[in-house]
């Protein structure tokens, strides 16, 4: 019977001109939202929480630097250092000015890493933090100097450091310059041990390369977030290099961490609890001494 039911009228749907698809397109920011690389899931930068959390899987989310002095210090305690350093193009890399400039756009830092002294819960401390929008992080001349300046400081003052890393490895376009500076802050680091003071380095994603290679593993208690890729050539350039496969877990924190080369995988809900309480025991050993 159902061969004689009346068929529907079919009815095409017409396309959006071309024109009406860009006045469209022009109407939703570039910055509105973005895929999790966790779950693959849409964001919407309105749901971001203070600890650029993914507000569905808890993956942990590019954070700014800036914004992350905020989200871990007492309010009102940060004091930056070294604000006016910028950097230069010494070897004059075709194009590297532009990529500064920017990096200075995206992130309103005059370079890569953000230092300073504030408080956790009342106890002071020096702090650094990399920030991978501004050329992946990547340690040129002013980075090393920052650095090393960062950890001189804090031995003069008696600080225990806290380094938030996060970096593609030395920067390119500076050359052996760039190479150097592996070297140098690896020295103020030691001297900064030798006084006796705590060294905490925070691993991020991605921690890689000559900063991999040099003080990022230094520290006294070496922390990473979830997840974190840390090592020091890439995946695919080892893969091209012994031609097999590597495992997908190759190279992230969990990884890192059963081959004994951090101490422990904090997330960010607890970092403040974990990171005062490395504080607070550094500092009743410095009382008692």
């Amino acid at each position: 019977m159902g061969f004689f039911r009346k068929k529907k009228k079919y009815v095409p749907i017409t396309p959006l001109r071309t024109e009406e698809m860009k006045q469209r397109h022009a109407q939703i920011p570039d910055d509105l939202a973005s895929a999790c690389p966790g779950c693959h899931e849409i964001i919407f930068k309105s749901m971001i929480g203070q600890d650029y959390l993914c507000p569905k899987c808890d993956y942990h989310l590019q954070f700014p630097a800036r914004e992350r002095v905020d989200w871990l210090m007492d309010e009102g305690t940060f004091r930056e250092w070294d604000q006016e350093i910028t950097a230069a193009n010494p070897l004059e890399f075709p194009g590297y000015d532009e990529k500064i400039n920017k990096g200075q756009r995206l992130t309103g830092m005059n370079e890569a890493v953000l230092t300073g002294q504030g408080e956790l819960e009342g106890l002071p401390f020096a702090i650094g933090v990399m920030d991978s929008r501004f050329i992946m992080a990547s340690m040129g001349t002013v980075v090393g100097e920052k650095l090393t300046r960062l950890f001189e400081r804090a031995t003069e003052l008696d600080l225990p450091v806290v380094l938030y890393i996060a970096s593609g490895g030395a920067r390119m376009q500076e050359g052996i310059l760039s190479l150097m500076q592996m070297a140098k802050v690896t020295q103020a680091v030691s001297r900064h041990s030798q006084a006796g003071l705590l060294y905490c380095p925070v691993l991020t994603h991605p921690t890689t390369g000559g900063v991999t290679a040099s003080f990022a593993m230094q520290g006294d208690i070496t922390l990473a977030e979830p997840a974190a890729i840390v090592g020091f050539a890439g995946k695919r350039v080892i893969e091209q290099t012994i031609k097999s496969e590597l495992p997908a877990d190759f190279q992230k924190a969990e990884t890192v961490l059963e081959n004994g080369f951090i101490d422990r995988i904090v997330s960010r809900k607890k970092q403040h609890q974990g990171l005062h309480f490395l504080l607070q025991v550094h500092q009743k050993e410095r009382t008692v001494e």
